[in-house]
């Protein structure tokens, strides 16, 4: 009988690099997405989704996210002596949150790459699987893609992949999985995933996106590798890479998210998943909208024009 989910782990501790100098100072994690940091969307999904341990792994620089989390009974104090009371609330419900998952931190060690962050954090898990998901992807689903994931698990007992339908010529942006069987309602037999292949060699029409159930045998997989790393000090210790050394031999699942996905690792997805976060906002959305009606009329009031010179 496969275990209940009750951990999980957000890596956190990446240089965002592909966002500076945005990323100088801010940790990409606390990049607003509307009205909450974006790793505040992945904290929610965790405990809608009915996790209530969450391990943060961090690294120097990374106190912002920590700060945010904590409860400031000063700052509510004040709030409410100067009658905001909404804002106090707000402050006070993050708080909450927190209090609710049971984040704990911890720094990362060790080598580079994804899958160091989820072996740091294995020494609590027992043998019991855990969730792992990044904190600059926001999903918007009627079901939090965390539960489709736990879902997922619980029908299976095995670890499962977060899958996406993909266009084949996106490929090389993806992991794209090797499907074995199609077991229907968007669960996926895999034996394996293929980094950024290109559109040709695509095994299939599926792209790996943010999000895992993880299991023993993978923290095994990831130990092996990491053995490996000390003795030889090259490359990178990859998430994937143990999941494709596990599914070699044994059942790995894909499970495709009902939702939509928008990553914010990179200046343009970030742009698309602020505006749709904008434009979904009843106050908001209707002054963007305003705003985009206007540019179309001055575009084409400056294409009359041209066109008549």
């Amino acid at each position: 009988m496969s275990l209940t989910i009750r951990r999980a782990v957000i890596p956190a501790a990446g240089l965002g690099s592909r966002l500076l100098p945005l990323t100088k100072a801010t940790p990409k994690e606390m990049l607003p997405v509307g009205d909450k940091p974006v790793i505040e969307h992945t904290v929610r999904e965790l405990v809608d989704s009915g996790i209530t341990d969450i391990t943060i792994v961090v690294s120097g620089g990374k106190s912002l996210i920590q700060d945010h989390f904590r409860p400031n009974p000063a700052l509510v104090e004040q709030l409410r002596e100067d009658g905001k009371t909404a804002y106090a609330d707000a402050v006070e419900e993050v708080a909450e949150l927190a209090r609710r998952g049971h984040i704990t931190y911890l720094d990362q060690y060790g080598p580079y790459g994804n899958g160091t962050p989820v072996l740091n954090a294995a020494r609590a898990f027992g043998d019991e699987p855990v969730l792992v998901l990044w904190p600059d992807d926001v999903f918007v689903a009627e079901v939090p893609r965390a539960q489709q994931l736990i879902r997922a698990y619980e029908q299976t007992g095995c670890p499962v992949l977060a899958l996406m339908p993909m266009d084949p010529n996106e490929s090389q942006r993806y992991g794209v999985p090797i499907v074995k069987e199609d077991l229907g309602d968007g669960q996926l037999r895999i034996t394996g995933l293929v980094e950024k292949p290109t559109p040709a060699a695509a095994p299939s029409s599926y792209a790996a996106i943010g999000g895992y159930v993880v299991t023993p045998g993978i923290i095994d997989e990831l130990r092996e590798q990491t053995r490996r790393w000390y003795e030889h000090k090259t490359g990178e210790v990859y998430l994937t890479d143990a999941i494709n050394a596990y599914a070699s031999t044994r059942a790995v699942y894909g499970q495709v998210i009902k939702g939509r996905w928008y990553d914010t690792g990179n200046p343009a997805d970030y742009l698309v998943a602020q505006m749709a976060s904008a434009l979904a906002h009843p106050e908001y959305g209707p002054v963007l909208r305003g705003l985009v009606a206007g540019l179309d009329v001055d575009r084409d009031a400056a294409l009359r024009s041209e066109t008549n010179t």
